[in-house]
């Protein structure tokens, strides 16, 4: 029979340590910075090694024995009292500055009289021990009214705290804090009732050895409270609950035990068990964690992207009202100086007529930059307009020669051109924008050329067109190959070359693109010259249009 008894018992003690140990540690993990959350995992301690000292003290034979349980039991007690205290104290929030009083005068009370309570100054000895290894009488020296004075004021206090705190407390909360006084007021009424008025007025202790068990209502109640505050993903309470099915799986096991080496074995597996799942609980916190920090950092990126974008739309706007307007005044420049040089306002001093080839030539390249701005914003805009129909590419290639063939005398170079060994047939092309692809082609191998030849020419190639500018110019090194049909990228020598913006490349690609063509640079290496070529599909099937959306759908 007492065997039975001695089962039940552990059983009870155990059911209470799995409980708070899971709630603590849980708590505790979810936000390990928190002072309420470190607190709670105090007191959940506090009230594991009060529950086992508690349960120890009715189950030994020795009366030695019994006695420092005792003393044991009440030194966790008092911790118990104050993290109790502290919980309400500090409850809902996560950082604090105690008080000095708080820190150089209560908190060294409470740490004096947790010392003492190990001393026969609180317990002297045991007067009265039954048969059956009960404490029915014990000893107290004078130090027992400081302990009882301290927890007496500890609890009270805290109850003055939680009741204070709960009328001021508006919304969650006051919900919060009403869960913790419901725990409280449950706990308090089970502890008054069988530690105290039992024993005390009917002689009947032995509901003493559950006193574990009747804080589990509080810890409950208060874990929950805390849990609604920072309420917690349904895998931890999943794997909470699992670890707790476990424990009380192995504990149910100790109350079919039928001798003390079973039951200690058992017990420290249930205790195995226990450790392992609360590693557990913390290895899936981290993970919970981590993904919902990563939720919010792509939540933050998607809002940054937003933002980017609509940033990037407005500059856009902006180059292309900015660009429209700056087209007008070099429009008017290089008509005026056409006019200038073709004698129409008369003969032009041999001295002047230089400095107007130059000014021309500057103002032309001007133009051509707020072309490739436009063509950018156009691009960026996802919207550019093309108007594809039946093209002589030969001819644009010859035009485009013959236009440049002036800059290549004043800069020296020899610029050449090979016709198609037959005639070439006509392509689906926007006559326009294709000219200007391969005038920028050959300008920019006239830019970075200092002396030799530059050859341009054009051929059929299979089912294709070809476009081949050869220079004998500065070469591309094979880190810049990869770049150089990008936006805003330029080599760091053609910096230092020739003024741009690097969107030149940039723009012919786009449009070679739409044209379903591929363009592309070869080169040996640097100060060995370079190809730059693109060819386009004989057959494209692209229709007569004059919008292309460069999302992918070309519109009529």
């Amino acid at each position: 029979m007492f065997g039975s008894i001695l089962n039940v018992d552990l059983f009870t003690v155990g059911l209470a340590i799995a409980g708070t140990g899971i709630l603590g540690c849980t708590i505790f993990f979810n936000n390990k910075k928190s002072i309420t959350n470190q607190t709670f995992l105090l007191m959940a301690i506090a009230v594991f090694f009060w529950s086992l000292f508690n349960y120890l003290s009715y189950q030994t034979h020795s009366a030695n024995a019994a006695l420092w349980l005792l003393r044991g039991e009440i030194f966790f007690a008092v911790w118990h009292a104050f993290f109790n205290f502290q919980l309400f104290y500090v409850f809902p929030k996560e950082q604090i500055i105690f008080s000095k009083l708080y820190k150089f005068l209560l908190l060294p009370i409470v740490e004096l009289t947790a010392i003492l309570n190990l001393t026969p100054l609180v317990f002297d000895r045991i007067v009265k021990f039954s048969a059956d290894g009960r404490v029915s009488e014990v000893a107290n020296g004078p130090g027992i009214a400081v302990f009882g004075t301290l927890v007496l004021y500890l609890l009270l206090s805290a109850i003055y705290f939680l009741i204070k705190k709960t009328v001021k407390a508006q919304g969650e909360e006051k919900i919060q804090l009403r869960l913790m006084l419901i725990g409280a007021s449950i706990t308090l009424a089970l502890l008054l009732t069988f530690n105290f008025l039992l024993p005390a007025f009917f002689n009947n202790a032995q509901f003493v050895s559950y006193g574990g068990l009747f804080m589990f209502p509080f810890v409950l109640f208060a874990g929950y409270a805390i849990f609604k505050h920072h309420l917690l993903n349904v895998k931890v309470i999943s794997t909470g609950l699992l670890i707790f099915a476990l424990a009380m799986g192995t504990l149910f096991e100790i109350i079919l035990s039928q001798d003390v080496v079973s039951i200690i074995l058992r017990f420290s597996i249930f205790l195995l068990v226990l450790g392992l799942g609360i590693m557990l609980i913390n290895s899936v916190l981290r993970e919970v964690r981590q993904r919902e920090e990563l939720e919010i950092l792509t939540k933050q990126l998607e809002e940054a992207n937003e933002k980017l974008k609509i940033l990037d739309q407005a500059r856009a706007e902006f180059i292309t009202i900015a660009s429209h307007q700056l087209r007008t005044p070099p429009a008017t420049i290089k008509w005026y100086l056409s006019a200038i040089l073709g004698g129409d306002y008369g003969k032009v001093p041999e001295t002047i007529l230089e400095q107007l080839k130059k000014t021309e030539s500057t103002n032309n390249h001007l133009i051509s930059l707020i072309e490739d701005m436009l063509n950018v914003s156009r691009i960026e805009r996802g919207k550019m307009e093309f108007l594809f129909e039946p093209t002589d590419v030969e001819e644009l290639a010859r035009f485009s020669y013959e236009q440049l063939l002036p800059i290549a005398g004043d800069k020296k170079l020899h610029l050449t051109y090979e016709p198609p060994a037959s005639p070439l047939p006509q392509i689906m092309a926007d006559k326009e924008k294709l000219r200007q692809v391969m005038n920028n082609i050959i300008d920019n191998a006239l830019k970075y050329t200092k002396q030799g030849t530059i050859a341009v020419s054009i051929f059929q190639q299979g089912d294709e067109i070809e476009f081949r500018v050869k220079d004998s110019g500065k070469g591309i090194s094979p880190e810049e190959k990869e770049s150089i049909f990008l936006k805003y990228k330029r080599g760091k020598e053609s910096v230092k070359q020739s003024a741009g913006l690097g969107l030149g490349l940039y723009v012919a690609k786009v449009i070679v693109e739409q044209h379903k063509g591929r363009i592309w640079a070869e080169s040996p290496g640097e100060g060995q010259g370079s190809v730059f070529c693109f060819s386009l599909p004989i057959n494209s099937d692209l229709k007569q249009t004059a919008l292309v959306d460069l999302g992918g759908s070309q519109t009529n």
